[in-house]
């Protein structure tokens, strides 16, 4: 969808006509003498303003307080109705594998949820999406890396704190456990063809996420912790759009520093890979950034509206990131040395994804002298990049070796265990 109204100029009051969180200070923010003369000199020196245009952010404010309504209604009437969370997640898993006829008498909330999954959005472009699934397997661990560093920085606010909090999964010693289902779902969704074919691990995984979201909203929307006013709706649609940017703008920009070259074209192939995965993923936003400048000024607007009030409940969430890799009194041998480097290359990673003055505020491990680690690795990658450009065969090679890489990294840490997926059970507290 496509919103081309103009914004007011640049330190002109902003109109506050639509429904915004309290703690989403954005149209506050942009009142500020500070924001106003960057503003200008942006605009002066672009020729377009840092942020989106005041209709495109009224849209994003909105779907604060919006969700999945026909995904809720499946939960509502299947999961946590009378046919039960049990048979209800084996109907999902057949229809996932075999289509919704397969299901005998499927609810009829079921049959809108596939018919809604299995069409194919007009502005879908499958090469796109394959280019950019393409990236996600060349970054290999690196994606998970990075992905975990740079959510802790949106760990400072309650509305995306709140809920993991509640719900548990990132904090404490469980925290490990969720985040490696999370990446089972990043390689799930990147394997070639998985998002396109119908009945892929890929989108049986991401229908599964989908369900798992609305089944946290739901009991953390009733829980007396949760203000809607104050926060929107948990997990809500822009929060989830930031979550796609998260996995192709901020990676694609932020791991140059690391040697990673993704260009631009490669970075807006990333901007479509999430958005179709998105798609399935229930993600319907009034407003969707389709290029890298729009992308950035939707950054830019949740940067100015931070409330930085998570308190106790982004802290533990923070902590608990880089001390789930280190390494645990059971493990000896090669199982503990690699997990004292997951610890100690996690702790650099967050070290420099995280604001320094967010990071002084937490109790967080050294990242130094660790972080010599990447500075002395950053010629090789950028030689890799580069080769890599000019000799397909060496891409192709370098892809399958960090495919492997991924999935082996992937296995030794979950020791056994597989990815469940599962929020069906009660709130921590």
């Amino acid at each position: 969808m496509s919103v081309d109204v103009p914004s007011e100029p640049a330190g002109a009051l902003i109109p506050r006509q639509a429904r915004c969180p309290s703690a989403f200070r954005y149209w506050e923010g942009r009142d500020r003498p500070g924001v106003q003369r960057f503003e200008r000199l942006v605009t002066a020196l672009t020729g377009a303003g840092p942020f989106p245009t005041d209709e495109q952010a009224k849209a994003l404010c909105a779907d604060l307080f919006t969700g999945d309504p026909v995904a809720e209604r499946f939960v509502a009437e299947v999961m946590h109705g009378a046919i039960g969370a049990t048979r209800g997640r084996e109907m999902l898993e057949t229809a996932l594998t075999s289509g919704v006829d397969a299901v005998a008498d499927s609810p009829a909330a079921m049959r809108e949820l596939f018919a809604e999954f299995e069409t194919q959005p007009d502005w879908l472009r499958p090469e796109l999406v394959e280019q950019g699934a393409a990236i996600w397997r060349r970054w290999g661990t690196m994606l998970f890396s990075f992905a975990g560093a740079e959510t802790l920085e949106m760990y400072t606010e309650a509305a995306v704190a709140t809920p993991l909090s509640l719900a548990g999964g990132y904090a404490g010693n469980s925290a490990l456990r969720r985040f490696l289902e999370t990446c089972r779902f990043w390689i799930d969704v990147s394997q070639p063809g998985a998002l396109l074919t119908p009945g892929s691990a890929g989108r049986a995984t991401a229908m599964k996420v989908r369900v798992m979201h609305v089944s946290v909203r739901a009991r953390v929307a009733d829980h007396p912790e949760w203000d809607t006013e104050r926060w929107g709706l948990p997990i809500s649609q822009t929060y989830q759009l930031l979550t796609l940017l998260g996995g192709s703008i901020t990676p694609g920009m932020g791991l140059w520093l690391l040697g990673y070259q993704t260009t631009p074209s490669e970075i807006r192939a990333l901007l479509h890979f999430q958005r179709y995965l998105g798609h399935l993923l229930g993600v319907r936003v009034r407003w969707y950034p389709e290029t890298v400048a729009d992308s950035l000024r939707v950054l830019a607007m949740t940067l100015i509206s931070r409330s930085y009030d998570a308190g106790q409940h982004g802290a533990e969430l923070i902590e608990s990131y880089p001390a789930a890799f280190a390494p645990r009194a059971d493990q000896r041998g090669w199982a503990r040395v690699r997990a004292a480097y997951n610890f100690r290359i996690n702790a650099v990673y967050s070290a420099m994804y995280m604001a320094p003055g967010t990071r002084r505020g937490y109790r967080m491990p050294a990242a130094f002298p660790w972080i010599l680690l990447p500075i002395a690795r950053f010629p090789l990658i950028t030689a890799m990049e580069v080769t890599r450009r000019v000799c397909p065969p060496l891409a192709r090679l370098h892809e399958r070796v960090m495919c492997r890489h991924r999935e082996n990294w992937y296995r030794a840490q979950m020791a056994g265990r597989e990815a469940q997926f599962e929020a069906t059970g009660a709130l921590r507290r």
